[in-house]
């Protein structure tokens, strides 16, 4: 067996586990298992968005950039 089908094999383990060690817990656990899913979803979305705000600024100053150059190359050739 390749180490793809034992890593594969081990996650479908695990997650298996976790099922499982989740339907047999507390409903206070199970709400606190939901409320850190919750909490990472939130932290990624937030990570997410500022990246892609971050991607826009970056393209914003690049495009002003070239206008900027193209604005300088006509003027050359106009003059």
């Amino acid at each position: 067996m390749g180490n793809k089908a034992k890593g594969l094999l081990a996650l479908l383990g695990l997650g298996a586990l976790a099922y499982w060690k989740y339907k047999n817990s507390t409903p206070e656990e199970q709400q606190a298992v939901k409320d850190k899913i919750n909490n990472a979803k939130d932290n990624l979305n937030k990570w997410g968005n500022d990246l892609k705000d971050k991607a826009n600024n970056v393209t914003s100053q690049v495009q002003e950039k070239a206008d900027e150059l193209k604005n300088k190359v006509q003027e050359t050739y106009n003059n």
